[in-house]
């Protein structure tokens, strides 16, 4: 059976940055405790929500000790450890742990270019070289490969991975892999990263939900995640329509990078609710202006999320 400790709402942190391109400890700290004390099962810090591949390993290091010690072991604090190679990504790992981190994140190797055979070797020198539950996350459009169910689902018999993180967009291959899973005594926690599916894939079996979405609106998606797990899914569902609403923000700046456009939007929106006070991003991204931030704007009034 999959670790009981990682299920439920676990939202990838954004990293508030100074107008300077710093990070803003003061205001990191604050948006963790918005978001244990608001419902949250656990955080996921050093995400591609949280500019993970912008950030020097100083830098991440001490993004894990400020959220680590504001969790003050409430929920789990899981850490994105995002490099090239096993070796790298074991070192960078167990950094993290020492940092606070309860466990760990790694996806497919960034630039080598591997078969699946020693993509799953990847995993298990990983797992080898660092002591603390490691996850995997399924991201394709960042590191063009795909993980397949039967591999993902091997690695958890094998007792590798405890669980993964779905950014593929392949909600086909996320529904055969909950099945998989389900078979196989369910060894792995099975995590959605699509904002706009959390109610179907609360439905059909996932244990969780990674959102990005959340850092601009968490009381929602727990709305979400209780109706889902108490039955009710018509308000589960009503939820979800009011968030899908909500995540046109990020469609907004066409032409721009996925960063610029999705975290961008993310951090525009919560500038204007209060959460940061900037909206800056990590070099060399630029913060969204203009007519496209008016649109945001814009959205976040005819959802209800502005009242002004």
């Amino acid at each position: 059976m999959s670790d009981p400790r990682f299920h439920g709402i676990v939202p990838p942190l954004v990293t508030p940055l100074n107008a300077d391109g710093s990070v803003n400890h003061a205001e990191l700290a604050a948006h963790v405790e918005h978001m244990v004390t608001g419902g949250v099962h656990g955080v996921f810090a050093m995400g591609s929500t949280g500019e993970v591949a912008y950030l020097t390993d100083a830098e991440r290091i001490a993004i894990i000790e400020t959220v680590a010690k504001q969790v003050a072991g409430r929920v789990p604090v899981i850490a994105g450890a995002i490099e090239l190679s096993p070796a790298r990504v074991a070192e960078a790992g167990r950094n993290l742990i020492a940092a606070g981190a309860d466990a760990i994140v790694a996806t497919a190797p960034i630039y080598a270019i591997n078969d699946q055979a020693e993509i799953a070797d990847h995993f298990r020198r990983i797992r080898e070289r660092v002591d603390a539950p490691l996850f995997a996350y399924d991201v394709p459009v960042r590191v063009h490969r795909k993980l397949s169910p039967r591999l993902l689902v091997d690695l958890g018999r094998e007792g590798v991975i405890v669980g993964m993180k779905d950014s593929s967009g392949d909600d086909v291959g996320f529904r055969r892999l909950i099945a998989m899973n389900r078979d196989a005594g369910s060894p792995l926690a099975l995590f959605t990263g699509h904002e706009v599916v959390v109610d179907a894939m609360a439905l059909v079996g996932a244990d969780g939900v990674v959102p990005g979405l959340a850092n601009v609106d968490l009381p929602a998606y727990v709305r979400l995640w209780k109706a889902a797990k108490e039955g009710d899914y018509a308000a589960a569902i009503r939820e979800q329509e009011y968030l899908n609403r909500l995540f046109e923000i990020v469609f907004v700046a066409e032409g721009r990078s996925g960063d610029a456009a999705g975290v961008g939007a993310f951090k525009a929106a919560m500038k204007a609710g209060g959460l940061i006070s900037n909206a800056t991003m990590a070099y060399p991204v630029r913060a969204l202006d203009g007519e496209v931030l008016a649109r945001i704007h814009e959205i976040l009034r005819d959802v209800g999320y502005l009242k002004d």
